[in-house]
């Protein structure tokens, strides 16, 4: 099936080659687009002189945005299969075939490649594990479905959910929002064990995930989302 590799990427000047190196050579016939989000270093620069393939977005959208332009790109170019892939290095190529098997077997639109199922590498901090679970157990709540990596942004989604992503993503905490979103407009998720690696370079876009003004703007906002979709839904 024709596959995209979505990199949403700001300020990886340090990681960004190895990613693509190591893509390369672990996912020879996958094509990726990498999202330049307006990286205020050296990223652009090294995206030119190593010929990668990339867009730059007009205008800073953040982590929703620059994954919703990839979506687009998927869309428009009639890809079957679009898999999410951080470019700070933290996610590893040799997990993109057991990530896409359940999306060609249609076992699932959206398959999340987690930390958490087998509970094996980089696991991150306590806090920030704890709030993860707190999330996970606020979709459970709202959805009646367990996720345990939440917030991993290495996941696969079939056709179905490429054309969905490019018309809705979530711009705020996109990661378990857009989990919320499939599973309130009846698409299935399914969780599959990968190992993760500690981010080679850049800064995280949630690592403010210790405090409590984060964990409480993320469960509003999943509520909302809820909301949301469900009155959309009900509108069709």
């Amino acid at each position: 099936m024709k596959t995209l590799v979505i990199i949403p990427c700001y300020n990886e000047e340090s990681s960004i080659v190895n990613v693509i190196n190591n893509l390369k050579e672990n996912a020879p016939d996958v094509d990726y687009i990498i999202v330049n989000d307006c990286s205020t270093d050296c990223t652009e620069k090294i995206l030119k002189e190593n010929n990668f393939n990339y867009i730059n977005n007009p205008i800073n959208l953040g982590i929703g945005g620059g994954v919703q332009a990839g979506y687009l790109y998927a869309k428009e170019f009639g890809y079957d299969i679009a898999i999410q892939m951080d470019g700070d290095g933290q996610h590893d190529p040799k997990y993109l075939t057991k990530i896409i098997q359940p999306v060609e077997s249609n076992e699932a639109d959206m398959v999340i490649g987690s930390r958490f199922v087998e509970k094996e590498g980089f696991q991150s901090s306590f806090m920030r594990r704890l709030g993860i679970n707190i999330i996970s157990f606020l979709i459970y709540l709202l959805t009646g479905k367990k996720i345990k990596d939440t917030t991993s942004g290495f996941r696969a989604c079939n056709r179905a959910l490429i054309e969905f992503f490019s018309k809705n993503y979530a711009d705020d905490y996109p990661e378990p929002e857009a989990i919320v979103s499939c599973l309130v407009n009846g698409y299935s998720v399914k969780e599959v064990a990968v190992i993760m690696e500690e981010r080679q370079g850049g800064v995280s876009s949630i690592r403010s995930l210790k405090s409590a003004y984060y964990m409480i703007k993320v469960c509003i906002s999943l509520v909302i989302t809820r909301i949301s979709e469900t009155k959309k839904k009900g509108g069709k």
